[in-house]
């Protein structure tokens, strides 16, 4: 996988033929108005070395605690109710984020920052799912490379159509009940809850309206976001009888229709506080919220998060 990394970025650098240096006058942290060879090499090492040292350290710290077997592939469709999938295709969405910003500030040419770079979270993921296939306890999900696709194609085609984000993948979380009962499995502290207990989170796809709609009466940083979240799950796979004897563990999915805050719309002068908005704007703004599932009656919040 590093060899791969360094290979991708290396071809970059050749396509672009002669490079050129950064001027003077561009800050280090400043995107580089021309292509610059040692810029782009940093970038290229820096994730090799940072993604073999992830997979180490998730072979040690997670895999070695488990056999290993040879390859093979493991169906997880159903696990907690596909809300694992939606935090794959999120998180392959903001890698490729990630990855595009930092080729746009070597100066890499457009198209191939938008598919070298938005790709960074498919390739990182891809190792995970490797990974997974030779564990015992779990396999290469074809379910989760779909996620993992899902998140990237949602990035690299509105970067290739409109050269920016007009719908984003947001995430929101409040602490459920559950993770006190359960806590070996959804989590036995607020961080550790924060990732693992899926009854609190909710994906969200929040789109700009004035991107779509010249419409100027609307706020140009007012969004409106479409939410998926589950509840009542105490394991990951459904268990007839354990749901059916404990009614109060619903094992639901749930849809949620409100409006948001586009950070990066914010009109502020302060460089910082635009980078700090722009950092943050993958947190979904509590907002007034519709929620409707499939075992209660629709609800309303006048703030949701």
């Amino acid at each position: 996988m590093k060899k791969y990394i360094l290979f991708c970025f290396t071809v970059v650098c050749l396509l672009q033929g002669k490079a050129q240096e950064v001027p003077d006058t561009i800050g280090f942290f400043e995107p580089s108005p021309v292509f610059s060879r040692s810029r782009t090499m940093l970038i290229g090492i820096s994730e090799g070395v940072a993604l073999t040292t992830s997979y180490i350290w998730l072979n040690q710290l997670w895999y070695a605690n488990y056999p290993k077997e040879s390859f093979h592939f493991y169906n997880d469709f159903d696990n907690w109710l596909q809300m694992d999938k939606m935090g794959h295709a999120m998180t392959a969405y903001y890698l490729g984020y990630v990855g595009k910003n930092l080729l746009d500030w070597a100066g890499v040419p457009e198209e191939h920052a938008i598919w070298w770079g938005g790709s960074l979270g498919l390739i990182f993921l891809t190792g995970i799912e490797f990974l997974d296939g030779f564990s015992e306890e779990w396999g290469f999900s074809k379910e989760d490379m779909f996620a993992n696709i899902a998140g990237t194609a949602l990035f690299i085609a509105q970067e290739d159509w409109w050269s920016e984000q007009r719908v984003v993948f947001k995430y929101s979380y409040h602490p459920s009940p559950y993770a006190e009962v359960y806590p070996a499995l959804l989590g036995s502290s607020a961080a550790e809850s924060w990732l693992k207990d899926y009854n609190g989170q909710t994906y969200w796809l929040s789109a700009n309206v004035r991107d779509f709609i010249n419409w100027e009466i609307w706020p140009s940083w007012l969004n409106v976001a479409v939410g998926y979240g589950a509840d009542g799950m105490v394991t990951s796979f459904y268990q007839e009888e354990l749901y059916r004897n404990n009614p109060q563990y619903k094992w639901q999915r749930q849809f949620y229709f409100s409006l948001d805050i586009d950070l990066r719309k914010i009109p502020v002068k302060s460089k910082f506080l635009k980078t700090v908005f722009k950092t943050l704007n993958f947190i979904k703004f509590p907002m007034p919220t519709l929620e409707i599932n499939s075992k209660s009656p629709a609800q309303f919040y006048w703030l949701y998060f």
